[in-house]
């Protein structure tokens, strides 16, 4: 269910946006002057945003760029659920929906994908909260229907890109908007308001017309199929890739401009110096940034890409290594389409009765539930549906597995199971071990059986490993072709202050799994956040003002509203004046009567 490039594209997209938070979030030079919000802040902001369209957009057009014969049948969904690397339990009843409704959704995909990305560089701001809503909803079903570690989550954050400070405040209960309706409408808000419209409309039809949505009311249900053909796609998509390129620049260009107004209204003329400084430096790093991604980004149209100018290209070779900038592009290809492939490890002692080794995460026996394992990352279970989409050939790294369950290294046993009542051979290793080739599908709601249900049903297809023992020829052949002979390791220090730590901290975590660990970290670190919130509150301050009546000597609001600034003003000189005549008339009373004396 998952293209080849999966694994690298969550790699790569960590890899970016942790480069993007440098520029995002650097190091305050001036700790002391330092601030929340600096007048270049959008700019360097908005490189987080372009990674995300570049993502999304990516991800929906390769779908259709592929040729997959189930991405253009709207069928991928009907397969996607149970051929997933790590299925979750809701995916079993997201599997069991009508097949109109997973067409449909492949259609929503689509649009999520595709054209809603471009509501990113939006100048309406209802826009681009549709758009962001839009994103969550999409990654939110994904995480719910699939064990795909950080990247959803990652995916998210970065969406937060579209969102401003108004609305998050709106969540956080502390919005200074005020948002009063007004009749009539200025013309700003009318021409926004039918701009935002028309947008919904114009989206909705682009829908209706290219996936042939169409509502079967016998059936009762809603008929979708691709309305276009691929030549048709890769002529529309050879006519926006640059436009979508020039989209973007004149989205950077209004936050540069932005940026650079700001730093012309900062007080002081050193500080406006300071900030200029800044701004140039950020400025430049991100127009760099965006230049060298136009080059993986184009990769979606080879012509496109030849088009862009040689130096960008040339920037882009030297800094490739560095994968700050990288292409992208899910779910290209389905896979499993005649069943899920994956491959059951059995041991023996006897060479007679054959055990299964069952893994922590990835689908084994019929009768075990999915696993929701998210955020955690169990790398080898993940190979293993890797390896099982071919020969143990292309997987060299199988071999080396083999042989170090034979050998019972209790660290590759880890790899396998944490809880060693659940490893067969936990006791002593398996003295023969080999590999079988099954099809796994989904059960269905409909299907009947005595006892509990089974959340899958398998058959046998072919072996994928050999029988081999400690010595075996087969398997020393093995290990010699693909340079997985034992070697000597260098030699360290036992003392050494590094390798002393990681042991024990291996130690402490033993007993625990990776989920387990990782959501722990997760918790301290959001307790940590909270205490740091509840500790900047005021302490002993004044309370919230309350509505109170007039004092005496003050004039009453009769109107029941608030003031003008004007208003205000005048009052409190008129009450200045009249307290200074009084100051006045009491000293000359008290002068009087001294004379009087």
């Amino acid at each position: 269910a998952v293209g080849d490039s999966c694994v690298p594209c969550r790699d790569s997209l960590l890899l970016e946006a942790g480069f993007l938070a440098v520029l995002v979030a650097p190091l305050h030079v001036l700790k002391w002057r330092s601030t929340i919000w600096r007048p270049h802040d959008s700019v360097t902001f908005w490189l987080v945003r372009w990674l995300l369209f570049r993502l999304m957009f990516a991800s929906g057009v390769v779908k259709l760029t592929s040729r997959c014969p189930t991405w253009w049948g709207l069928t991928a969904l009907t397969y996607h659920y149970e051929t997933q690397c790590i299925p979750t339990p809701a995916a079993w009843f997201a599997h069991q929906l009508p097949v109109w409704f997973q067409k449909f959704s492949v259609v929503a995909t689509y649009i999520i994908e595709i054209a809603i990305p471009l509501l990113f560089f939006a100048p309406i701001r209802r826009l681009r909260l549709f758009a962001f809503y839009s994103q969550v909803l999409l990654q939110v079903l994904i995480i719910l229907t699939g064990n795909y570690n950080f990247f959803n989550m990652l995916t998210i954050v970065l969406a937060f890109s579209l969102l401003d400070e108004e609305h998050v405040g709106r969540w956080l209960g502390h919005s200074k908007r005020k948002h009063a309706s007004t009749w009539p409408p200025s013309l700003r808000s009318f021409l926004s308001t039918l701009l935002e419209l028309s947008t919904y409309a114009l989206l909705l039809y682009w829908s209706v017309q290219s996936f042939g949505l169409e509502i079967n009311w016998e059936k009762r249900l809603l008929d979708s199929k691709v309305a276009f053909t691929y030549h048709e796609f890769k002529m529309w998509l050879q006519a926006v890739t640059l436009p979508l390129v020039g989209l973007g620049f004149l989205s950077l260009s209004w936050e540069i401009l932005s940026a650079l107004y700001r730093c012309a209204r900062v007080r002081g003329c050193f500080w406006k110096l300071w900030a200029t400084l800044q701004w140039a430096v950020f400025t430049t790093a991100t127009v760099g940034m965006f230049a060298i991604s136009l080059v993986p980004f184009t990769y979606i149209d080879r012509e496109s890409n030849d088009k862009l100018w040689p130096g960008i290209h040339q920037m882009f070779s030297a800094v490739e290594r560095f994968q700050v900038v990288n292409s992208y592009g899910l779910f290209r290809r389905m896979t499993g389409v005649g069943g899920r492939p994956e491959v059951v490890l059995e041991g023996s002692y006897d060479k007679q009765s054959w055990t299964e080794i069952e893994f922590m995460y990835k689908p084994g026996n019929v009768s075990g539930a999915p696993a929701m394992v998210a955020p955690h990352q169990p790398r080898l279970d993940w190979q293993m549906w890797f390896a099982a989409l071919d020969h143990h050939s292309s997987s060299p790294w199988f071999t080396s597995f083999v042989y170090r369950l034979l050998q019972g290294k209790e660290d590759v046993i880890r790899l396998v199971q944490v809880d060693e009542s659940q490893y067969p051979f936990s006791a002593r290793p398996p003295v023969y071990i080999r590999a079988q080739l099954y099809k796994y599908w989904f059960t269905s709601s409909a299907e009947g059986s005595q006892g509990p249900t089974p959340w899958w049903r398998r058959q046998h297809f072919q072996e994928f490993f050999p029988t081999v023992s400690l010595g075996d020829p087969v398997l020393e052949s093995l290990l010699s072709q693909h340079g997985l002979k034992d070697k000597l390791s260098p030699l360290r220090p036992a003392d050494a202050l590094l390798p002393w730590l990681l042991r024990s901290l291996r130690q402490l975590v033993r007993p625990f799994s990776g989920p387990a660990i990782l959501w722990s970290l997760y918790l301290v670190a959001a307790t940590v956040c909270l205490l740091r919130a509840l500790g900047r509150r005021p302490r002993g301050g004044a309370p919230p003002a309350r509505h109170k009546g007039p004092r005496r000597g003050e004039p009453t609001d009769r109107g029941g509203g608030e003031k003008n600034g004007q208003v205000r003003r005048k009052e409190a000189k008129e009450a200045e004046e009249k307290g200074e005549g009084r100051a006045r008339g009491a000293a000359d009373g008290h002068g009087g009567t001294k004379k009087k004396k």
